[in-house]
């Protein structure tokens, strides 16, 4: 085959530094907006983003062209290094070390884009570390609890 063809959706979720509750509402939207670009940059064009005070969903399709850690990586890092310019409150901001990458049928687009859409209310009854553990479970990813939080 002489293309390379890929439609590879990703459904990326990532927490502030020991779950501290940063993200205060009056910057989500700027927030979802720098990563939007950062992705578009990136040629992995964001479909969804949810941020809530303590972490970030990102629904996205994945580029040929960089690697998942790669594309985290940057992800991370230029939106810490943007946040830290939003005033004193984020001067000492940090992303968790970790992640969770998921990947996504194009059947469940939907479901997803509402799931990540409906982050409030959900959180409201279901911790971020319960819902992490969900997805690992459902997923079927085998961690050790010691070394998923930082």
């Amino acid at each position: 085959m002489s293309q390379s063809l890929v439609q590879l959706y990703t459904h990326l979720i990532f927490s502030t530094k020991h779950r501290e509750p940063f993200l205060d509402a009056s910057v989500h939207e700027d927030l979802r907006g720098y990563l939007g670009g950062i992705l578009r940059n990136l040629e992995s064009p964001s479909l969804m983003i949810g941020c809530v005070a303590d972490h970030v969903h990102i629904l996205y399709s994945q580029s040929r062209k960089i690697a998942l850690m790669d594309l985290v990586e940057e992800v991370k890092k230029s939106s810490s290094k943007w946040l830290k310019t939003k005033g004193p409150r984020y001067r000492r901001f940090y992303w968790q070390s970790g992640y969770g990458a998921f990947s996504v049928s194009p059947s469940r687009l939907g479901a997803v884009k509402r799931y990540i859409q409906n982050q409030g209310n959900h959180h409201r009854k279901v911790s971020f570390q319960d819902e992490f553990r969900r997805f690992l479970k459902e997923y079927a990813i085998e961690y050790d609890e010691r070394y998923v939080w930082d």
